[in-house]
């Protein structure tokens, strides 16, 4: 997989977490994209970076896994992310200056 900058990883880093805020990427794509971010395949994500099994990983990604709170949390943890409850569509953040608009 291809490795990125610095300023590269910066910006898709951003972009993941704007996603993931507005509600326009689920935690399937976020977990693809975080290791996409990192150039990783899903068994090195899975092995060298989660501490889980490629397995769990590549089932969850291709939505045919059940993964428990605990190894969600495995995935997301390396990006500072948090297994979360959310706000209904409507109250969910819509971008930037929606939320600078408000304040």
């Amino acid at each position: 997989m291809k490795r990125f900058t610095p300023a590269e990883m910066a910006r898709m880093k951003e972009a993941l977490y704007m996603g993931l805020a507005r509600g326009e990427i689920d935690v399937r794509e976020g977990t693809r994209r975080m290791r996409k971010i990192l150039g990783m395949s899903q068994k090195d994500y899975a092995g060298k970076v989660a501490g889980i099994s490629p397995r769990i990983l590549s089932q969850f990604e291709n939505g045919t896994g059940n993964p428990t709170l605990a190894t969600l949390e495995k995935i997301a943890s390396p990006f500072g992310l948090k297994v979360t409850f959310l706000p209904p569509e409507a109250w969910r953040m819509k971008g930037k200056e929606k939320a600078l608009d408000e304040g």
